[in-house]
């Protein structure tokens, strides 16, 4: 594999499982180190013995990206122990398929909170560092000469139009999106770019739990309803974590350095408008 992220320092959230999981291999696979964030400590120390094992720089925390307090101190701890940080990928999220009638403000606050409000202030953080790395004759110019920074958000299908069981979690959704177009404005002059993906359908723990979520909220059979949603996709298939991660991993090259403030559908052309 073409070593596209040689001597790049990357953060991935949500990395201890799924489709996070998958995008910390693959940047390690393309010569970055990573830090493998997760809000469960043990399963990102196993993804970072993964990729050290493989001979790549690694290290793991366990962090609530909810609290921004957690997300400074992490960018503090992997720019003393990594040197800098060039890649940021936030795929820390939960989903929700509830009735809406029936959701509380606690079901809110804990959707929006993790991915809404974790995802804005996790690129405010990160971006901060990638600015301090930022030459100091470029920011008086204010005209990057390449990219100097690399951000990727996780939004889903779910925020490009509402959903009737997913109030919170699209709702969400569409505010990545929108944070991903302000972040692009803010930090384009400084080199660093900002895109987001937009999966439809991963066979990942996520999308298992979105199926049991249905299963008791509606009584519907989940996974028969999962089938009708994979025959409508236009390639036919579910989505896999390879895709998600080979379409990160392009955002992150140098391929993708004239592309900012984009929404990547990854979907099979479930969405095409």
């Amino acid at each position: 594999m073409e070593k596209r992220q040689n001597g790049k320092v990357a953060i991935v959230t949500g990395a201890g499982s799924g489709i996070g999981r998958g995008v910390a291999l693959r940047l390690a696979r393309e010569g970055a180190s990573v830090a493998v964030v997760d809000l469960n400590e043990d399963a990102a120390k196993a993804v970072a013995r993964e990729i050290a094992e493989a001979g790549v720089s690694a290290l793991a925390a366990g962090i609530d990206v909810a609290k921004p307090s957690e997300i400074h101190a992490l960018v503090a701890r992997v720019t003393r122990e990594m040197g800098r940080i060039d890649i940021l990928v936030n795929s820390a999220g939960i989903v929700q398929s509830k009735l809406f009638l029936e959701v509380t403000e606690a079901d809110w606050d804990r959707v929006i909170d993790i991915n809404q409000k974790g995802t804005a202030f996790a690129i405010q953080a990160v971006a901060a560092q990638m600015v301090r790395q930022v030459p100091e004759a470029v920011k008086k110019a204010g005209v990057a000469d390449r990219s100097y920074g690399k951000i990727v958000s996780f939004t889903s299908i779910s925020g490009r139009r509402g959903r009737e069981y997913q109030l919170a979690y699209a709702a969400s959704k569409a505010a990545v999106i929108s944070i991903t177009q302000s972040a692009a404005l803010a930090f384009a002059a400084l080199g660093i770019n900002v895109n987001a993906v937009a999966p439809s359908v991963v066979m990942t723990p996520m999308w298992d739990q979105n199926n049991l979520e249905k299963e008791r909220a509606f009584g519907i059979d989940a996974k028969k309803a999962s089938d009708e949603f994979i025959r409508r996709i236009p390639l036919k298939r579910p989505g896999s974590v390879e895709d998600m991660a080979g379409a990160v991993a392009f955002l992150c090259s140098t391929d993708a350095d004239y592309i900012t403030g984009q929404t990547l559908n990854v979907d099979g052309g479930y969405e095409m408008d």
